[in-house]
C-alpha cells in the first residue's frame, strides 16, 4: 500500500487497469484452483489467493476507506485463517496422514467442540454475518463500489459465490456423512493448541459483533496516510 500511495500516488490512475486485472485474475485462479482440490491444506492455500485478490479490490479502490478496509480485512484473515490451518493442523496428525476432505467425516459427532470451532472459521472465510470475514468483504466491496468499480465488485462478488461451494462442501462432510479416521482422534491436546484456536474464534467473532472494536483505529491509520 505504501508503494501504491506514495511511491505511484501521482499516477495511480495509469496502473489501475493493471490492479483491476490484478484483483480479478488473483481471484478467479485462486477460488477455481481451490474448487477442484481435495486435500485441506492445498485447499486452503489455493482459497488465500483468492482472499489476497479481495485485499486487491481495495487497494484498486485507491482510498481512505480502501486503504481501512485492507487493514480490517487482514486483521480479519488472520484469525480465521490461522484457525483454520490449526484445526487441519490438528487433525492430519503425524505425517499429515489425514488430510483429504472425506477425513473430515463425522467430525461433528465426534467432536463437536472442534467441528464448532471449524464452522465458525469457515463460515468466516465465506463471509456469513456476525463473522470478521463478513465485515472484511463488506468494507472492500463498499469501498469498490464508491470508487466506482462496480464491475469489479459484481465479479468479486460472484468469486464469493465459488469460494463458499467448496467451504460449505467442508461443513457438509463434517456433519452429514459418516464417522472417517480423523475424527476418532483425540481432542486437541495441549495449551498452546487450544489457546490458538479459542484466541482465533474469539477474534473472528469479536471482529464480526464488534467491528468498531477496530475500525476506529483503521480508520484512523487511513486517515493518517
Amino acid at each position: 500500500m505504501r508503494v501504491w500511495f506514495t511511491a505511484f500516488g501521482a499516477v495511480s490512475d495509469r496502473w489501475e487497469p493493471v490492479l483491476w486485472a490484478s484483483a480479478l485474475a488473483t481471484m478467479v485462479i485462486g477460488n477455481f484452483a481451490a474448487l477442484v482440490q481435495s486435500n485441506l491444506k492445498r485447499l486452503l492455500g489455493y482459497s488465500s489467493i483468492a482472499h489476497a485478490g479481495y485485499v486487491l479490490v481495495a487497494i484498486t479502490a485507491h482510498s481512505e476507506i480502501g486503504t481501512a478496509a485492507v487493514m480490517f480485512y487482514l486483521a480479519a484473515y488472520v484469525f480465521m485463517n490461522v484457525g483454520a490451518f490449526a484445526v487441519v493442523g490438528y487433525l492430519a496428525g503425524r505425517g499429515e496422514r489425514r488430510l483429504e476432505i472425506d477425513d473430515l467425516a463425522g467430525l461433528g459427532a465426534r467432536q463437536p467442540v472442534t467441528a464448532a470451532l471449524m464452522t465458525i472459521f469457515l463460515l468466516s472465510l465465506i463471509g456469513v454475518p456476525l463473522t470478521g470475514g463478513f465485515f472484511g468483504k463488506f468494507y472492500v466491496f463498499r469501498a469498490a463500489l464508491d470508487s466506482g468499480l462496480a464491475w469489479l465488485t459484481v465479479l468479486g462478488l460472484l468469486n464469493a459465490a465459488v469460494a463458499a461451494y467448496y467451504y460449505l462442501r467442508i461443513l457438509v462432510v463434517m456433519y452429514m456423512h459418516e464417522p472417517a479416521e480423523a475424527s476418532e482422534a483425540p481432542p486437541p491436546q495441549g495449551a498452546a493448541l487450544r489457546l490458538a484456536l479459542w484466541a482465533c474464534t474469539a477474534g473472528t467473532l469479536l471482529l464480526g459483533i464488534f467491528p468498531s472494536a477496530i475500525l476506529g483505529f483503521v480508520n484512523a491509520a487511513a486517515g493518517a496516510r
